[in-house]
């Protein structure tokens, strides 16, 4: 297994879930070893478009989209498997059809949409193995991807959102499941087990 290393805060914490799980997960950017690993991670904290700019960097931008075996994003490597985004006006990897938009906020609602959310399971999924409908899971950020035919699990922040969106090997959540506790942990169990 390896993990994108996109320069995200978030990667200790997912390579510690990840040993927890008894997964030894390298950081790489190298297109060989991430072409050659079984699942691929591509987490995400920050800015699409500078996320966007590191992946081409490295000619990911090219790669990912090929990628035959499970990926999981993560946060914003949800949006970045998105079309674009309205952060910088980005395009991104094309892979779900969405365009990741700012969340509306409100009175109560402040942007970003940071703590823990209920998400609701639109339809069956393997990443849903064991985990209770309506589970909570942990949330920090400002874009999202509208719900879509390709989204099946969605949460409400003054508007209902794509939090897991699957197509074929592809597959992503908004939420940090390395910092959402046991459902968390259990979807990563359940992304291994693919």
């Amino acid at each position: 297994m390896v993990i994108i290393d996109g320069g995200g805060a978030n990667i200790a914490s997912l390579r510690f879930a990840l040993q927890r799980l008894g997964q030894a997960a390298e950081l790489t950017t190298d297109p060989d070893r991430i072409r050659a690993a079984e699942r691929v991670i591509l987490p995400g904290v920050g800015a699409a478009r500078a996320a966007m700019q590191g992946l081409a960097a490295t000619g990911l931008d090219r790669l990912i989209p090929e990628l035959t075996q499970p990926v999981l994003g993560i946060c914003l490597g949800l949006q970045l498997l998105g079309a674009a985004s309205d952060e910088d006006d980005s395009v991104c990897l094309g892979i779900f059809p969405g365009r990741a938009r700012r969340l509306p906020g409100g009175p109560e609602l402040s942007v970003p949409h940071m703590g823990w959310n209920r998400l609701h399971q639109r339809r069956p999924s393997p990443l849903f193995a064991d985990i209770d409908e309506g589970a909570h899971f942990y949330f920090v950020h400002s874009y999202a991807l509208p719900v879509d035919e390709f989204t099946t699990g969605s949460c409400d922040y003054g508007v209902e959102f794509a939090a897991v969106v699957e197509r074929g090997n592809f597959m992503a959540t908004q939420f940090h499941p390395e910092r959402s506790g046991t459902a968390g942990a259990r979807l990563l169990a359940n992304f291994l087990a693919l």
